[in-house]
């Protein structure tokens, strides 16, 4: 098992990770997805108060590299954004599972098992990001 995707996480196929904070989820990218961009210099956060919905457009990161789209993993409200990020966007590379976070969502209610569960488990994330590989 790949030590860099923490078995608590839920993950997109898009390569975002989610964790259940009480009533809301917090969302990330995951050390796959910021190893693959390299150093991110710019961080472009969805609104407060803004609904996101599973599968949409709702962030950017940019790097050195390329600029990429972050989908949501869930429908929700976004209720509180990373804004350490805004100044320093290399949060994300040197720690996408914790201080690197981007965004919290409050789930709206009726979805909220049904999203979490049609994400990735991290060994199903694990075989899929080895499967990109090849």
């Amino acid at each position: 098992m790949n030590k860099t995707v923490p078995k608590t996480l839920k993950y997109s196929k898009t390569h975002e990770w989610v964790r259940q904070d009480g009533d809301l989820l917090t969302v990330g990218i995951t050390h796959h997805a910021q190893t693959m961009l390299g150093d991110l210099v710019y961080v472009e956060l969805p609104e407060i108060e803004t609904n996101i919905e599973m599968g949409h457009e709702c962030a950017v990161v940019e790097s050195v590299k390329a600029a990429a789209d972050i989908y949501a993993p869930i429908s929700g409200e976004i209720v509180e954004i990373n804004e350490a990020l805004l100044e320093n966007p290399q949060l994300i590379n040197q720690d996408p599972y914790g201080n690197g976070w981007l965004f919290r969502v409050r789930p709206f209610e009726q979805d909220v098992k049904h999203d979490i569960n049609k994400l990735l488990n991290a060994e199903q994330y694990s075989k899929q990001v080895a499967s990109e590989a090849h």
